[in-house]
């Protein structure tokens, strides 16, 4: 039976200071989204435009708000809004915990639309650009999960089970490892190859979110929901609803959708 190996959440320490394993895979993720993200630029429709590296700075600074104040909020409200409504400064404690991802989804989505009127083009435009850049980052997130021993699994007896002591002693699937692989490491590459061909403007944001939805929903089975929440209607968590509107919407954006400039 596999045992996690409880690292010291902290990377680097040097004497009261420290920088910390979740905040190094936040760098990394962000290195990544430049990194990558020239490559996008250098595409002909973002060269027809006019696009510069100093575009996606910009874009990167206003997405990490997005994601830092959405998946704040969306933890909140979608999560615990019943103890938040009663405790309203704890909103403001985020070095306790408590992101959401589809919360963050939604941060960056209202910058992203901040960005295409600032930029004068369309929101799809923008987001067609984001999509392949994101599952590499969330690849990084969920192995900072995986370091921090959090957002374990459900009991299992597959071989590769995993105890993590921090929690009990019930084997149980490494679900962030399963995540990093499908919502990271296989949705990437999926999305990269998808959108290397010309698209119809939205279908590769499209492609990003019916395959987050379709990955996410089916690795919700193997990790375990808040025990606050437990399992909602039909026997499915939380992120499993919050997966079903992005799915449909996901598809319709791949087979129906047309924009109507770029």
């Amino acid at each position: 039976m596999l045992i996690h190996p409880q690292f010291d959440p902290a990377a680097i320490r040097i004497g009261s200071f420290a920088i910390h394993w979740y905040g190094l895979m936040y760098l990394m993720a962000f290195a990544q989204f430049l990194l990558l993200g020239r490559l996008r630029i250098k595409t002909p429709r973002y060269q027809a435009l006019g696009w510069t590296y100093k575009d996606l700075e910009d874009l990167l600074f206003a997405g990490v708000l997005g994601v830092v104040l959405g998946g704040r909020l969306g933890y909140t409200l979608f999560y615990m809004p019943g103890f938040y409504l009663s405790h309203p400064m704890s909103i403001f404690k985020i070095w306790e915990g408590g992101m959401s991802f589809h919360g963050g989804l939604l941060g960056v989505l209202v910058t992203l639309y901040w960005f295409a009127k600032k930029r004068k083009t369309t929101f799809f435009v923008v987001s067609d650009l984001v999509a392949p850049l994101v599952p590499f980052g969330l690849a990084f997130g969920r192995l900072g999960n995986f370091i921090n021993g959090e957002l374990w699994g459900r009991p299992t007896d597959l071989p590769w089970a995993m105890i993590f002591p921090m929690v009990d002693s019930i084997p149980r699937h490494p679900s962030q490892i399963y995540q990093l692989f499908d919502e990271g490491i296989f949705l990437g590459l999926a999305l990269w190859v998808y959108a290397g061909r010309p698209r119809r403007v939205g279908q590769v944001s499209g492609f990003f979110l019916l395959g987050y939805g379709v990955c996410r929903f089916l690795a919700e089975y193997a990790r375990e929901p808040d025990a606050f929440l437990g399992l909602l209607g039909l026997g499915l968590s939380m992120g499993q609803w919050l997966c079903i509107p992005m799915m449909v919407f996901g598809a319709y954006l791949m087979t129906t959708f047309k924009s109507k400039s770029v």
